[in-house]
């Protein structure tokens, strides 16, 4: 421990606390279906005229009792300004996600997800709908990949890491109770049920694995834990670095873009009151998205009760094009996982040497092209210029 954290143990403890008790209340996997595959089943067999009834798992913590030990933390006897605020923030956080999970299958689950990821401003409901109207609709891919052999292919990337970094630990795991794809405190989830586009398996690895998998390691080998499973509102700049990970490698292609864009249209269609079979066929008719994936899309939207968690992936690359175009460097996001707006406060940290310099290197900066990619980035960019054209099917 350097004389830095020596000075901040009081505060490193707070820390590893909070992280503990958002451990103990995993969001991730509590607002993610179990049921997932059989809900298809009924929803295709039904002709797709009946909602689907989504099952969440039972909460395995009791929340006055996590709430008591979050409330029990002498934040207020943590002297360092920044970490005291951070840590006020976390706290605030952690206690919106118990509430709201608290309220998951009621009508007040909407209004916790959207104290935790925002709505949807104007800007980002237009740039979604013109994505959507400048990219042709694309038919379903004739090409996938089961789970099992996405997973081959997720411990091959692994490998890759651990040949530069031999203490990259391999997390990969093939679930029966999830529906989507996710990291989960540095695990990589499968679905046992997935269908994998070929010619996303690359550009899935660089986002889950490359980002999610990466930035959690790297939060791990620093002194401040909050940095593995991230520090407040760090959601948005997380899946924009990931999206940004797609776009360098050559794998942000049409069809990938007008899901994260329906995303967005989803989520607004949910804010102004339509329920599933809307949403659903909104997406299918005047977006001409496949079936299959406006469901994917539409349960996501309204698991719980209403989340908008998934505008995040646009306005995350949105935000990330931003500051891309201001000139700044996008180094300090790779310490752990953290919004930009914390990027001033964590550069404090390492300033400080509170924090070291991430330990693993993205390997999607250095594909072949990512950096010429980048710097024309740089030059500028909106949403709608990552387009780049048709796919095959």
């Amino acid at each position: 421990m350097t004389s830095a954290n020596q000075q901040l143990a009081p505060a490193l403890e707070i820390d590893a606390r909070l992280t503990e008790i958002e451990r103990s209340v995993d969001l991730l996997l509590n607002i993610t279906p179990v049921n997932a595959a059989e809900a298809w089943a009924d929803f295709e067999r039904s002709d797709f005229g009946t909602a689907p009834t989504l099952r969440l798992r039972p909460l395995e913590f009791e929340p006055d009792l996590v709430r008591r030990d979050l409330y029990g933390l002498e934040i207020e006897n943590v002297d360092d300004p920044a970490l005291h605020t951070l840590f006020r923030v976390k706290r605030d956080e952690i206690a919106r996600q118990i509430t709201a999970l608290e309220d998951r299958d009621t009508s007040r689950f909407m209004y916790g997800s959207l104290q935790l990821y925002g709505g949807v401003a104007q800007p980002l409901a237009s740039a979604a709908e013109e994505l959507l109207e400048t990219i042709p609709a694309q038919g379903p891919s004739t090409s996938s990949v089961t789970a099992g052999a996405f997973a081959e292919a997720a411990r091959e990337e692994f490998d890759r890491y651990r040949a530069v970094y031999p203490d990259f630990p391999v997390n990969v795991e093939v679930r029966e109770d999830i529906s989507e794809l996710m990291v989960s405190f540095g695990r990589l989830l499968i679905p046992e049920t997935a269908s994998i586009r070929t010619d996303r398996v690359e550009p899935l690895l660089h986002h889950e694995v490359g980002t999610h998998v990466v930035t959690y390691q790297n939060g791990a080998k620093q002194p401040l834990k909050l940095l593995t499973i991230g520090l407040p509102g760090y959601d948005e700049t997380q899946e924009g670095l990931a999206v940004l990970a797609e776009y360098l490698t050559g794998g942000l292609d049409p069809r990938r873009l007008r899901v994260l864009a329906a995303r967005v249209v989803a989520v607004g269609k949910l804010l102004d009151g339509a329920e599933f079979l809307d949403i659903f066929e909104s997406l299918r008719t005047e977006h001409k998205i496949p079936t299959r994936t406006a469901w994917s899309i539409a349960i996501r939207v309204v698991v719980g009760g209403g989340s908008v968690k998934d505008a995040i992936y646009l306005r995350g690359i949105t935000r990330i094009l931003e500051t891309l175009a201001e000139g700044s460097s996008l180094d300090v996001l790779f310490v752990g996982k953290l919004a930009l707006d914390h990027i001033p406060l964590i550069q404090d940290l390492l300033d400080r040497e509170v924090l070291v310099a991430p330990w693993i290197r993205p390997r999607w900066l250095d594909v072949p092209g990512a950096q010429e990619r980048l710097e024309g980035l740089r030059a500028g960019a909106t949403i709608t210029d990552l387009y780049e054209g048709a796919v095959s099917s």
